[in-house]
């Protein structure tokens, strides 16, 4: 029964809601980074003394390299087996584990990339001597920060193209409190996430470190400071959860001066435990109820990694927070799961397998972290004769000097002034303008001023305000040029216009151009007319045609000059009508109610079906209309309705035009 290979459509999955959250606004946003998934290796530890009977068979055992089995539990004559990237016996190692599954992943943190190794298991299964070790055995921390030193020493040496700085800070999670074993009295700190997507501890103790030596005087005492206590299962058990981070800052030496940023983040994760086994009590029950209560989370973390739900609940617990760039981000990540061989912990064991086969169908997507930047030059520095224009520097000699017969050269008004800055000719500035820069300039001296001076530029700033000048220059010139042309345009056409010239005055200023308001011209009128009615009037010339017509109503317009406003009529439509004309309209409507059959009256506009039968049976219970204004004594019809009824008829009856029903 294989419970370690992965289905090809969860992986498929998991691809998708990884490319989906990972952020690329660092280099490289146009193209994606390639997937990575995440590593998984087995350790399992031997039996410790004192716990093997003579009969006891370790309930796991392995098949090669890569796979394992162990017994179902359901079914006794079956076993369960796992496949993972890499399986390490009782008889591997510290260097093979380090050399076959951490060390390749240091060689991404040159390269801006992050990097991460997690030991998980249960309690007493030996995460920490994996990651930490013992002076005779050294375990995967010590080892990684030994190699990553050498690496940045020789490709940090002189003459090669980049420099690199190292440093470490190392923290521990407590309680889901964010504690800095650096620094213990900075209290519980927060954890935050910057613009582009970065994982940051603000307040997290940085120490710099360029030798494995550095590395010790700040780790041992740190390591003292982590939480242990003892239980059932283990004396020295970690009660909280470990994260040594290692940055990788590198500089290029020359154009275009990138910069990159690689991290690695070496976490040594608290043990689930079973308190019916353990016999915690009080504070150890607590603390055992964070522990399993953050890698809880951490499992819903990379079930919904896997599933590729649209929610990952990384904020649920500070340690997923935390690991967010590792499971679903964008770092290199391995898992190293420790299991125990005892029978005891077979229920852990098959936890923290399942766990690992789930873990390796994360898929990470790491990018390099480069930014630009550009260089710092150094000022320059001039000296105080320099800096000295000829009054000062006269004064500045003893009386000494000014006695001693020594011949003077002659020197030019601005000489001295010129060697400060090459912007411009300093012998055409205004003295007065030119004192007081040089006064401002020893001002700043004399008071501590950091900056450049401010009559010297370094040289590649020089030349590019010169260049800035220059291009000012030619654009003033272009302009005078626009402008003489422009004028001599102006005069042409004066000359040839003998009465503005007489009007010209050179002293006076020609007035701008008064700013034309232009108003839209008026629609033009819509005639609205029946084909019968247009015939009869065609048949009569006296006859009078009866139209729509334009009704205006005057409104202000505000013109530029307030003494003088303008009106102006809109236009609104109002229908005009001859009285012959809508009384015989009327008298039609009226014949039609009296007489008509309710298909007849749904020939007028306003009336439907329901309309008709209403005045069909008011007509047959009250009697005939005796004018059109009853038609509101019908129920359902109402005043306005009258209204727009007489307005959509009038019209077409008169003119003889049937209308269909609304």
């Amino acid at each position: 029964m294989d419970a370690g290979v992965p289905a090809r459509r969860r992986e498929m999955a998991t691809a998708i809601s990884g490319a989906g959250r990972c952020r690329l606004s660092k280099v490289g946003a146009g193209r994606r980074p390639p997937p990575a998934r995440v590593r998984v290796a087995v350790r399992l530890r031997p039996f410790v003394d004192g716990t093997a009977g003579e009969n006891d068979t370790p309930c796991v055992r392995g098949l090669d390299s890569c796979s394992l089995e162990i017994a179902n539990w359901r079914n006794h004559q079956e076993t369960l087996k796992y496949q993972f990237d890499a399986f390490y016996a009782e008889r591997s190692s510290q260097q093979d584990i380090y050399a076959g599954s951490v060390q390749p992943i240091l060689r991404h943190l040159l390269e801006g990339q992050n990097a991460s190794v997690l030991a998980y298991g249960p309690t007493g299964a030996g995460k920490t001597h994996t990651m930490l070790g013992s002076p005779e055995q050294p375990g995967v921390i010590p080892r990684a920060l030994m190699d990553l030193l050498q690496l940045t020493r020789e490709e940090g040496a002189e003459g090669r193209p980049w420099a690199l700085s190292v440093t470490m800070s190392y923290l521990e999670i407590y309680q889901e409190k964010v504690l800095d074993l650096l620094e213990p009295s900075s209290g519980d700190l927060v954890i935050r996430e910057d613009s582009r997507g970065n994982i940051l501890i603000p307040g997290l103790t940085q120490k710099p470190i360029t030798s494995f030596a550095d590395f010790e005087r700040h780790f041992l005492p740190a390591s003292r400071n982590r939480t242990v206590g003892a239980t059932r299962l283990n004396q020295r058990s970690s009660r909280s959860h470990a994260v040594l981070l290692v940055k990788v800052d590198q500089r290029e030496r020359l154009a275009p001066f990138r910069q990159r940023e690689g991290k690695l983040y070496l976490i040594d994760l608290a043990g689930s435990e079973d308190n019916r086994r353990t016999g915690n009590k009080g504070l150890r029950l607590k603390e055992s109820g964070a522990i399993n209560t953050s890698l809880f989370v951490l499992g819903k973390v990379v079930d919904a990694l896997n599933q590729g739900l649209p929610r990952v609940p990384y904020r649920d617990s500070k340690l997923t927070r935390l690991l967010q760039d590792s499971l679903g981000g964008s770092a290199h990540s391995i898992l190293i799961a420790n299991i125990a061989p005892e029978r005891r912990f077979y229920l852990d064991t098959v936890s923290a397998l399942n766990f690992a086969a789930r873990s390796k169908e994360v898929i990470n997507r790491p990018f390099t972290n480069e930014s630009l930047q550009l260089p710092v030059l150094a000022p320059v520095k001039l000296s105080q004769k320099e800096l000295l224009g000829p009054s000062e520097a006269k004064r500045a000699r003893g009386p000494e000097e000014e006695e001693t017969g020594s011949p003077k050269l002659p020197i030019a008004p601005g000489s001295a002034s010129q060697k400060l800055s090459p912007l411009q000719k300093l012998s055409s500035m205004d003295p007065a303008v030119l004192e007081r820069l040089l006064s401002l300039d020893r001002l700043l001296g004399s008071q501590g001023s950091q900056g450049t001076p401010l009559l010297s530029t370094p040289k590649r700033e020089r030349m590019v305000l010169m260049k800035t000048v220059e291009e000012k220059d030619l654009e003033i010139e272009r302009l005078k040029m626009k402008q003489k042309e422009l004028e001599a345009k102006v005069l042409a056409q004066e000359a040839a216009d003998p009465k503005e010239k007489e009007n010209y005055s050179p002293t006076m200023l020609r007035p701008l151009a008064r700013r034309t308001v232009t108003v839209a011209k008026p629609l033009k009128k819509a005639v609205v007319m029946p084909l019968q009615l247009i015939q009869e009037q065609a048949a009569s010339p006296n006859a009078e045609i009866h139209i729509l017509k334009k009704k205006g109503r005057k409104r202000k317009l505000e013109s530029l000059d307030a003494s003088q406003p303008e009106e102006k009529a809109e236009d609104g439509w109002e229908l005009q009508i001859s009285p012959e004309l809508l009384a015989h309209g009327r008298q039609k409507i009226l014949d039609l109610l009296n007489e008509g059959s309710a298909r007849d009256l749904r020939s007028l506009q306003r009336i439907g079906q329901k309309k008709a039968q209403l005045i069909v049976g008011w007509r047959e219970l009250h009697g005939p209309f005796s004018q059109v204004e009853d038609l509101e004594r019908v129920e359902g019809i109402s005043g306005k309705q009258m209204e727009s009824f007489l307005k959509a008829n009038i019209l077409g009856l008169a003119a003889g035009q049937g209308c269909g029903p609304s």
